[in-house]
């Protein structure tokens, strides 16, 4: 058995992305960042749909459209294939946890 909250590094430098499922369907990966956010000249352009939702900390979502989204502990969100975003901020006092699924 395997613990989302298990394994938290003290410090990051960049975001860490941990695959937990893998197959042709659908990936599920932990995502952890402390302060990170996305480089400001990219933006995610993703092939599958994605469910997300942050399970530990804060966070804001920015998308190319001009919307932005602050997402907190249990807050989720489906961002449609090819709907270009990035992650504007995090929080750098602490672990943001999420829980991502491309399916």
């Amino acid at each position: 058995m395997d613990n989302l909250f298990a394994g938290i590094p003290e410090r990051l430098d960049d975001e860490l992305f941990e695959s937990i499922i893998e197959n042709e369907a659908v990936t599920v990966e932990r995502i952890v960042s402390r302060g990170q956010r996305s480089p400001a000249w990219g933006w995610y352009d993703q092939a599958r749909d994605e469910w997300v939702v942050v399970l530990k900390g804060r966070a804001v979502l920015a998308f190319e459209r001009g919307e932005e989204m602050t997402l907190a502990p249990g807050d989720h969100v489906v961002i449609p294939a090819h709907m270009r975003h990035r992650v504007a901020w995090t929080d750098p006092d602490g672990p943001t946890v999420w829980l991502a699924i491309h399916y």
